[in-house]
C-alpha cells in the first residue's frame, strides 16, 4: 500500500467580488451562487510509497501548498479521491501551529499531543528535540520573541522527533544557517531510511535534484510531469527559462498599446473601451510576420468608463476569410470607473497555413460585451512544415497590470 494516493483530485474555491457576495450566497443557503470558481488543482493523481521522497514542484500559484494542506487533512478536496496512511506531521508554514504567547517548551507538548503523544511520550522525546532544535535558553520565551529561523528550528525539531509516518515540508528548509540546514538533511536521510515517506514542496531545484526519488511538477493546477527527479527537473527547468526569456524581451519591448491600428466594425454598451492594441514577436517588436513555434504575445490597453464587477477581456483569431480559428480570454478583478488596465496574452505560435491573420480585442463585464472592435492587427503567417487547418485553443499565459488613469 503506497503511503499517499491522488486519483483524480480537483480542489475548487470560491472568489467573490466583496464580502457581500459570500454572505448573499450564504443567506440563500448556497441557491444563489454570487461567486466564481477557481480551480486550484484539477484531476492531480499521484502516488508516494512508503520511504520516497516525494517532491512537488511549479511556480508559485500553481497548487503545491494545496496539495499538501489536502494531504494533512487541513481541507477537502472538491472531487475525488485521497488515502493517507498513517500519522502525518505537516510543516507547511513556519511556525504555523505555534501560539504566539506560548514558550517554546509550551508549544513543543501541545503540537505533540496535538498529534497524538502522551504526556510521558512527550517527557520522553523532549530533550531530543530541545537538542536538535539548539535554541538555548529561548525554549522558555515566548515563540513571538523569535526570529524566522528560530521558529523553523523548533518546528522541524518538533515534526521530525514524533514519530510520523508521513512527513509534509514546504519551503521549511530553506530558511537558516547552512550549519542548521545540513542537519536537517540529515535528519531528512534517516526518515527515510526509517520508512518514513516525505513530500517535499521546495523551489530549490538543486535539492529537489539530489533528495527526490520522484517529482511532480505542477502547472496552474494541472499534473505538467511525473518521473524521476533528474527529468522532470529538467524539463521544468527548460520551460521557466523558455519563459523568463519570453517575459524579458516582451517586457523591454518599445511596443506599446496606444493605438487601434483598424476599425473594420466596432460594437458594445460603452461601459468600458478598448484603447489600443498591439501584436508583439519575441523581439519586442511590432509582429509584421508570425512564425510558426515562435513566442507572441498580444497586448491590450484597456479603461472602464463606469464600474466594472466582472470584467474580462480578450482576443478573437480570424483568417482572411472570416473564420474564427481561437479565442483566448481572462478575468480580471473589478475595476472601477477611469480605472485603466493593461494585459499581455503570450503563447507560442501554432502551425496555420500562409495567409493574413487578424485579431479582434474585447472588453466585457460579466456576458455583457462593453466594446469589441473587429480586426484591429493584421499579421501575415509565414509558410510551415505541414499547415493546419480549423478551430484551435491555444495555450496562453497571461499577465495584467490595473491602474488608474
Amino acid at each position: 500500500m503506497n503511503a499517499v494516493e491522488f486519483d483524480e483530485v480537483s480542489k475548487n474555491y470560491a472568489i467573490y467580488d466583496g464580502p457581500g457576495g459570500r454572505l448573499a450566497e450564504l443567506a440563500s443557503w448556497g441557491r444563489r451562487r454570487s461567486g466564481r470558481v477557481f480551480p486550484a488543482l484539477s484531476g492531480v493523481s499521484f502516488s508516494a510509497r512508503r520511504g520516497q521522497i516525494f517532491c512537488i514542484i511549479g511556480a508559485n500559484g500553481s497548487g503545491k501548498s494545496t496539495a499538501l494542506s489536502l494531504i494533512a487533512g487541513i481541507l477537502q478536496p472538491s472531487s475525488g479521491r485521497i488515502q493517507v496512511a498513517g500519522r502525518v506531521a505537516a510543516l507547511l508554514e513556519l511556525g504555523s501551529g505555534f501560539h504566539p504567547e506560548f514558550t517554546g517548551r509550551q508549544n513543543v507538548y501541545l503540537n505533540a499531543a496535538i498529534l497524538g503523544l502522551s504526556q510521558k511520550e512527550i517527557d520522553r522525546r523532549f530533550p531530543v528535540i530541545e537538542e536538535f532544535a539548539a535554541i538555548g535558553r529561548f525554549m522558555d520565551q515566548p515563540v513571538r520573541t523569535y526570529s524566522t529561523g528560530m521558529s523553523m528550528r523548533l518546528a522541524f525539531a518538533v515534526a521530525a522527533s514524533v514519530d510520523p509516518e508521513v512527513l509534509l515540508v514546504d519551503e521549511a528548509l530553506s530558511v537558516g544557517d547552512a550549519w542548521f540546514r545540513h542537519k536537517c538533511m540529515r535528519r531528512v536521510h534517516e526518515l527515510r531510511t526509517a520508512g518514513v515517506t516525505i513530500i517535499f514542496v521546495s523551489h530549490a531545484l538543486a535539492e529537489v535534484r539530489a533528495l527526490g526519488d520522484c517529482v511532480l511538477w505542477l502547472d496552474q493546477g494541472r499534473v505538467a510531469a511525473l518521473g524521476e527527479a533528474e527529468t522532470v527537473v529538467a524539463q521544468y527547468a527548460a520551460a521557466m527559462a523558455h519563459r523568463e526569456q519570453n517575459k524579458m524581451a516582451f517586457a523591454g519591448s518599445a511596443a506599446t498599446p496606444d493605438s487601434i491600428p483598424n476599425v473594420d466594425h466596432r460594437h458594445g454598451n460603452g461601459g468600458a473601451r478598448v484603447k489600443g492594441i498591439v501584436v508583439v514577436n519575441q523581439y519586442g517588436e511590432n509582429a509584421q510576420l508570425m512564425t510558426p513555434g515562435s513566442p507572441l504575445a498580444v497586448r491590450l490597453r484597456l479603461q472602464a468608463e463606469r464600474d466594472l464587477r466582472q470584467p474580462r477581456a480578450g482576443f478573437l483569431l480570424r483568417n482572411h476569410l472570416g473564420l474564427d480559428f481561437c479565442r483566448n480570454m481572462t478575468d480580471l478583478r473589478p475595476m472601477p470607473a477611469g480605472a485603466m488596465a493593461e494585459v499581455d496574452f503570450q503563447f507560442d505560435i501554432p502551425e496555420f497555413y500562409p495567409g493574413f491573420f487578424s485579431f479582434s480585442p474585447w472588453i466585457a463585464d460579466g456576458e455583457e460585451i462593453c466594446d469589441w472592435i473587429d480586426n484591429a492587427v493584421t499579421v501575415q503567417m509565414a509558410r510551415g512544415e505541414s499547415p493546419v487547418y480549423g478551430y484551435l485553443h491555444v495555450p496562453c499565459h497571461v499577465e495584467v497590470e490595473v491602474g488608474h488613469a
